[in-house]
Order: C-alpha cells, then sequence, then structure tokens
C-alpha cells in the first residue's frame, strides 16, 4: 500500500563531507551508503541491514549558500504544489521552489511558520517507504520524528491541519512543559518547546540501534561528540543525541542489553 498524506517517507543528510558522513555512519548504524554515482551529483542512498532504503546523503555545494549540515525529513503529500499553497497561507514559507526528479517524484523545501525546516514530496510511484518503522522496532530505521518549536500550540495546530495528525496524549515535563504525542495511524513522534529559547525551531530524527552503549563507543572512537544522554525513556528504550564530525545534529534510541 502506498504512503499517504502525512507520512514520514525519507530521511536526508545534508552534509560538507559526504565520504566522511559515509565512514561515521555506516558501522554506527550498520548502514550501507552507496558511492557516488557517475553524474558528477554527489547523492547517495541509505539503505538498513534489512534491505530497506532510509534516505540520502547530499554534498553542501558552494552553490548552496548558507547551507548547514544537518538532518532534513520529507513528508508525503497528496499535491505538492497545492501543500505549498496552504503552507503559506497558514504562516509558512517556501525555502526550496518545487522540482521534479525523473523516477522519483515532486518535492519541495519549506519553513513551517516557526522556522522548522522540512520537504513535502510527491512520490513517483506506488512504493511504500519504511523509512519510518511505524510499526515495530527496526534497527537502521527512524523510530521517533520530534519537532522542538518556539511556540508548542500553534505548531500543533498547524501540522494537524496541514497533514492530519491528531494529537494523542501528552506527558508532563515539568518546568519543560507538556511533551506531546502525535498519531497518524501509528504514533508518529512528538512536540515540545525548544529548551534552549534562543534556538531554532528543528525536527529531529532518531534512528534506532541495537546496543545504545555500542553506539555511543562507536561514537567516541569515529570523532562524534555525545552532547545528551544516554536517557532512559518509557518502554525501556534509552535515548542519546550527538554531532557527528562534519556538526550535523543526529540522535539515536536503542536498548542497553
Amino acid at each position: 500500500m502506498a504512503n499517504k498524506h502525512g507520512d514520514w517517507v525519507w530521511y536526508e543528510l545534508m552534509t560538507s563531507d559526504v565520504a566522511a558522513a559515509k565512514a561515521f555512519y555506516e558501522p554506527l548504524l550498520n548502514w550501507t551508503i552507496a558511492n557516488p554515482a557517475s553524474d558528477g551529483f554527489d547523492y547517495r542512498e541509505i539503505q538498513a541491514a534489512d534491505g530497506g532504503f532510509v534516505g540520502g546523503m547530499l554534498q553542501i555545494t558552494p552553490e548552496m549558500q548558507g547551507a548547514q549540515p544537518g538532518w532534513i525529513g520529507y513528508i508525503e503529500v497528496d499535491d505538492v504544489d497545492a501543500c505549498i499553497v496552504r503552507i503559506e497561507a497558514a504562516g509558512g514559507r517556501l525555502c526550496m521552489p518545487a522540482r521534479d526528479l525523473e523516477g522519483v517524484g515532486r518535492f519541495a523545501m519549506v519553513f513551517d511558520p516557526q522556522g522548522a525546516l522540512f520537504y513535502v514530496m510527491k512520490n513517483a510511484n506506488d512504493e511504500t517507504s519504511r523509512a519510518f518503522a511505524s510499526d515495530a522496532p527496526n534497527p537502521g530505521h527512524c523510530a521517533w520524528n520530534e519537532l522542538r518549536t518556539s511556540d508548542q500550540a500553534a505548531a500543533m495546530d498547524f501540522y494537524t491541519s496541514q497533514f492530519g495528525w491528531t494529537k494523542d496524549g501528552a506527558m508532563d515535563m515539568g518546568p519543560m512543559g507538556q511533551y506531546e504525542f502525535v498519531r497518524h495511524g501509528s504514533v508518529l513522534g512528538a512536540l515540545m518547546t525548544n529548551p534552549a529559547p534562543q534556538a531554532p525551531s528543528h525536527w529531529g530524527f532518531y534512528f534506532r540501534v541495537v546496543d545504545i552503549d555500542a553506539a555511543i563507543a562507536q561514537i567516541a572512537a569515529d570523532g562524534g561528540q555525545l552532547v545528551a544522554g544516554p536517557h532512559e525513556v518509557p518502554g525501556g528504550d534509552w535515548t542519546i543525541e550527538g554531532i557527528d564530525p562534519q556538526g550535523a545534529h543526529f540522535a539515536l534510541v536503542g536498548q542497553r542489553p
């Protein structure tokens, strides 16, 4: 069954050095990252150990002025151009105009009203993306999508109205406020108020590893930095946040076997 409007379908790392990023992420997440294509455009697809595709890595070029290393997610939509109109009417902004990629689909990069960046995409085929493991824990795939925003209530209104998501309860985090879960068939992740008020609103993506302690050791060995965690979360998993050697923020979730 094809993905529906509002599903997370792809995750993309924009980086200053795709070869170095490949060397860092492959052993960390047991990914296979493709070599560059022969057309001179350095985009490399990411494949998990189960054979499923998770996303891609994009080399930042001199023409991409101002772009910084970071992970960006893609949301499937029924109509990219109509979606852009609705996003702009709701206070969002277009960052990169819609374009078509043969055999892949049509996509555009947008900002939500609080400035968080993401893509909207209409796939060219009916293949179902399992980049986000919505039904069961799946190592190497994204397990959680988390928005840290400057206006949590406004962000919830925006995403539920644009993509058909629904609020699915909340967890009290004390002085940090409510951690609000969102569902779209399955639970997608959560929205929270940015704990660093001056930091930009942004989406973060938690990729699943088998052993969180082994991942921590791998990060240190390969030149990354651990910036938060490990923290235990409901259900017995543990999470960490890190910075890869090129400066991109990433997050992992996994067990302590």
